[in-house]
């Protein structure tokens, strides 16, 4: 059996949801769920079987406050979110099963009810290894990338300002692509103090797989997703230079990005 990422000391985390229960109904899986995690950023698309749409999708931040314990508290954050709880922290916990898979545990908007309440629930995760890239067996590159709006956000003026936020992720054979119109605007709270609020429209989306001598894509939905980068066509200067360096910016179709996360096994 192919080895985890955590069985090759890989920072990243390869995963799908094999259930989830809003409690106190029994568990269900209606979706085709892949996580792509890469140092503390991730991508996560949930794309309804029946309908062939996004049931959810989403990208931020992902940060293990406890890794050497058990049960593990992680702290999600959305910079991306199809249901427009973007900056929202979501904080869950963690447990390992007998059978090796992770439990998560805790509570969220249930969207498919009134008034979307916050509900108990359970999703059962697992592991998977990662799927073969071009660069061959046992070996590939993962990286993360964010959209580089700072010149559009630097203001400190009140006016709302849109942005085309995009997230881009790649473990081995596996390449996800999110983008959302997002409006910033900076508020004043009770106090007079300025706060940003922002809001999004919906998410378009590509999942593109590598099927041992090409990439092809798996999903491609939203508005715009015909029109998102593709791995297919090839990304100048994937995993060579500037990319290699978390923090620095890289172009894709001549939009900057910010390189949020890098790794490479060998």
């Amino acid at each position: 059996m192919a080895a985890t990422g955590a069985q090759m000391g890989s920072t990243c985390s390869f995963s799908t949801r094999i259930s989830l229960r809003w409690l106190p109904e029994p568990p269900s899986e209606t979706t085709d769920t892949i996580v792509l995690s890469v140092g503390a950023w991730f991508l996560d698309l949930r794309m309804d079987k029946q309908s062939g749409n996004i049931d959810w999708a989403m990208a931020g931040t992902r940060i293990v406050e406890n890794p050497n314990e058990s049960p593990v508290n992680v702290r999600f954050t959305r910079e991306l979110c199809s249901f427009n709880e973007i900056g929202m922290v979501d904080p869950a916990t963690f447990s390992p099963l007998p059978n090796g898979d992770d439990l998560e545990t805790g509570e969220m908007p249930r969207t498919d009810l009134p008034g979307a309440p916050m509900t108990a629930f359970e999703e059962v995760w697992r592991e998977l290894p990662f799927r073969q890239g071009p660069e061959g067996p046992e070996r590939g590159i993962s990286w993360v990338l964010e959209s580089d709006d700072r010149d559009r956000l630097t203001s400190d003026t009140e006016e709302p300002v849109t942005v085309t936020k995009v997230f881009v992720g790649r473990i081995w054979g596996t390449y996800m692509i999110f983008q959302q119109v997002q409006t910033h605007s900076r508020e004043k709270d009770s106090e007079g103090k300025l706060f940003l609020r922002r809001s999004g429209g919906e998410v378009s989306a590509r999942r593109e797989e590598w099927n041992g001598s090409a990439w092809e894509k798996k999903y491609v939905v939203g508005p715009e997703g015909d029109a998102l980068p593709s791995i297919m066509s090839g990304l100048d200067g994937e995993g060579q230079g500037s990319w290699r360096v978390p923090g620095e910016v890289v172009k894709i179709s001549e939009k900057p990005f910010i390189v949020r996360a890098f790794e490479e096994i060998l």
